[in-house]
């Protein structure tokens, strides 16, 4: 039977491959993932009347064969949409495109010799010209008033700002400890002049193991924070915000000098004055600090003024009026889940003066109109990215769009208003319309031309009230090319997070969803508990509670689905990443049902997850406390889905990439070690290179291979004695 398996395998592999080759081209395929464009930046003209994009698409990367590589260029089209777009930028990247106040410039962003720089593109003609060359790169161009200076944002390495005679002159060091044990006042910061010498004095013994960190011999770590999103970093980053004039060979001044992180810069109107968002506390570690606050400070680097800060809160997102007369502003607690409130505050008025504009769900982008009337924002809701506009004296917010869609990028110029839409029948694509998002105009064709030509599975909305008596909202796609009286596999999607949100209106799993519906595939997901875009009660529903309470509301839309009487309850399968991977494995642990499961860069335990990964804040904001205390210990222990291994017996196939350092890759390998100890069927697929945003933003042949290899691995159970396709 063992010489026989070869040969069955071929044949298996045969008539999937023939399969393949016979679907139907105007079924949604796993290569059409290489067509989608997304636009991304939205900037208008000051009148309105034009407006600058990214297009980020992907393309055949000429230096590596069969691989392919994303790019991303400036578009210019006018907003009324009478005229097609036009191509601005060509070759290397170009992002963060910002109008001069004359509109006859833009500035904006790529990189060049690994640092990000800004350029300067002039409608008058001619090629763009670099404006930056700052070592530590420059990003976030911002106009003033006049069109005379700049904005940017610089990341800058604590080592380098230690040292760099311009920046720092007098040679200050942090007022917070660098933590580094042994040593106070942060001595060990200044430069050692001894000679490296490993068998030398002690000060030369320093200086020779000081050399092995600068030749990347070693890394010493001695900052809470030092996991990355791919690596792990022994040096702390700061932000700095610089003013630069608007003439090429310019020298950038430091108006945040010092060892705080700023950002987020913007003018006033007159001119002379910034706001900004930074670190609160001068005075603590910025890797322990998770307080900000928001600051005033003038052209010339005097009058430091902070507007907004408190103990225990952040407050961050300042967004200027037009007038200059009011200050927008997110603020929330800083160490809890929480939805951040919006805030408004007179710019020359007193922190007493703040208003709260009520708003039960998170909010991004804030644009003010015109007339100081209106903040404009977009906020995830109900399954849509929603287009919301606020009455400042009313203190009321309109939404202006329907939670069917999901809005992206906007912005809002003498009420012409222009946005990134995602749909069911479309991916991605830029409209116009008016300031109340009426008379919408398709301005693009990124997608529309290619997908109108695929036919798409429908999502259906339903509803059911969980055992907290929330009200639970999940969607049921039906296979594409659906049979009445037919039964089809079934499979469960399941989201991260845990307070992401699905919807019609969220891109992320457009052309999951669609592909997995082209195969035969029913395709459910939910909103369980925990999850956002319902307010802050839903939200925090899952506190202490990260599996059973989720679980059974992710299970309840699978059990309403099969009782629509067309899923194959023989071929059930389940699928989730991130958060969803903790809970897809949570679920197998407790559950029987599915024939088959996936579960992608998950934490499996909890314990060593706030060791690994970079999340580790999850743990105490959701759990109470750390992994050692007697008071939480038990708790972290029962709500990880590894105390629940030896009840998997559910077929599995667990993904990571190798430099996820978000959950960690140590999390998928205790999962697949256990089950392999307990001999249970269990794949474990690494992708190297590849981080947390594989399925996102990732490698374009590691995210069909990961879809590719999660449908065959369905195949392989779902399939069982049924006639091959």
């Amino acid at each position: 039977m063992n010489k026989q398996l070869p040969a069955v395998l071929l044949l298996w592999l045969a008539s999937f491959s023939w399969a393949w080759a016979q679907q139907p081209q105007n079924l949604v395929q796993v290569t059409d993932l290489l067509k989608i464009k997304q636009v991304g930046t939205v900037a208008l003209a000051p009148d309105g009347r034009q407006v600058v994009y990214t297009v980020t698409a992907i393309e055949p990367d000429p230096e590596k064969k069969n691989d392919y590589r994303y790019t991303t260029q400036l578009h210019l089209q006018p907003s009324s949409g009478n005229e097609p777009a036009r191509q601005l930028t060509y070759g290397s990247n170009a992002s963060q495109p910002a109008w001069s106040p004359d509109a006859k410039q833009l500035a904006f962003v790529r990189v060049v010799d690994g640092k990000p720089q800004i350029f300067l593109l002039s409608f008058a003609g001619g090629e763009p010209v670099q404006l930056t060359r700052f070592k530590y790169g420059a990003s976030q161009p911002v106009w003033s008033p006049n069109g005379q200076q700049l904005l940017f944002t610089s990341g800058i390495a604590l080592n380098e700002l230690l040292s760099d005679s311009t920046l720092n002159p007098g040679r200050e060091l942090p007022k917070w400890s660098y933590e580094k044990p042994g040593f106070f006042q942060n001595e060990n910061l200044r430069t050692n002049p001894a000679k490296p010498n490993p068998d030398g004095t002690l000060a030369e013994i320093r200086g020779y193991l000081d050399q092995n960190e600068k030749d990347n011999k070693a890394k010493v770590i001695n900052q809470l924070r030092f996991q990355e999103e791919s690596t792990t970093s022994s040096n702390l980053n700061l932000s700095h915000i610089f003013l630069i004039d608007a003439k090429p060979g310019a020298t950038p001044k430091d108006l945040t000098a010092g060892f705080v992180s700023s950002s987020n810069a913007s003018f006033l109107p007159n001119g002379r004055q910034i706001i900004f968002d930074a670190d609160a506390d001068a005075a603590e570690n910025p890797t322990r600090s998770q307080e900000s606050a928001i600051y005033l400070v003038n052209t010339d680097g005097t009058g430091l003024k902070q507007l907004l800060g408190k103990k225990g809160m952040s407050y961050s997102g300042s967004t200027v009026s037009p007038s200059g007369k009011w200050l927008a502003f997110q603020y929330s607690p800083s160490n809890r889940v929480a939805i951040p409130a919006l805030g408004l505050v007179p710019v020359n008025g007193s922190p007493t003066e703040m208003v709260t504009i009520a708003h039960d769900r998170n909010k991004g982008n804030l644009t003010w109109s015109d007339n100081d009337k209106y903040l404009y924002f977009n906020s995830p809701s109900n399954g849509g990215i929603l287009l919301n506009r606020a009455d400042v004296q009313k203190r009321k917010v309109e939404p202006l769009t329907e939670v069917t869609k999901g809005i992206g990028a906007f912005d809002l110029k003498k009420n012409q208003l222009v946005y990134a839409l995602t749909e069911v029948a479309n991916p991605n694509e830029l409209y116009a319309a008016t300031a109340e998002a009426k008379k919408p105009v398709r301005l693009t064709s990124l997608n529309h031309d290619w997908v109108s030509q695929k036919k798409l599975s429908q999502p259906v909305k339903h509803t059911f009230t969980n055992t907290k008596g929330q009200t639970v909202e999940y969607w049921v796609m039906k296979p594409t090319n659906y049979v009445e009286g037919q039964k089809y596999p079934l499979l469960l999607e399941i989201h991260g997070g845990p307070t992401a949100m699905w919807g019609p209106g969220e891109s992320s799993m457009w052309h999951e969803y669609q592909y997995f519906a082209s195969r035969g595939y029913g395709v459910v997901y939910a909103n369980p508990r925990g999850s956002g875009g319902y307010g802050e009660e839903f939200m925090r529903a899952n506190i202490k509670d990260w599996g059973a309470g989720p679980a059974s509301d992710v299970l309840t839309a699978l059990d309403q689905t099969v009782a629509q009487g067309w899923a194959d309850t023989a071929r059930l399968a389940i699928t989730g990443g991130s958060y969803g991977g903790y809970l897809v494995s949570w679920i197998l642990g407790h559950d029987k049902r599915f024939k088959a499961a996936c579960s992608q860069r998950g934490v499996y335990d909890l314990s060593t997850f706030f060791g690994e990964g970079n999340a580790w804040r999850l743990v105490p904001n959701y759990f109470g406390g750390y992994p050692w205390e007697e008071a939480h210990k038990g708790l972290i222990q029962s709500e990880s889905p590894l105390t629940y291994v030896q009840h998997i017996t559910t077929p599995l196939i667990i993904f990571h990439g190798e430099n996820d350092l978000r959950t960690g890759v140590i999390q998928s390998e205790m999962l697949y070690k256990s089950l392999k100890v307990l001999n249970r069927p269990v794949e474990y697929v690494r992708h190297p290179g590849a981080t947390h945003e594989i399925t996102r933003t990732g490698n374009n042949r590691q995210r069909i291979d990961q879809m590719l290899r999660t449908y065959e691995f369905f195949e392989r159970y779902l399939q069982q004695n049924k006639e091959i396709r």
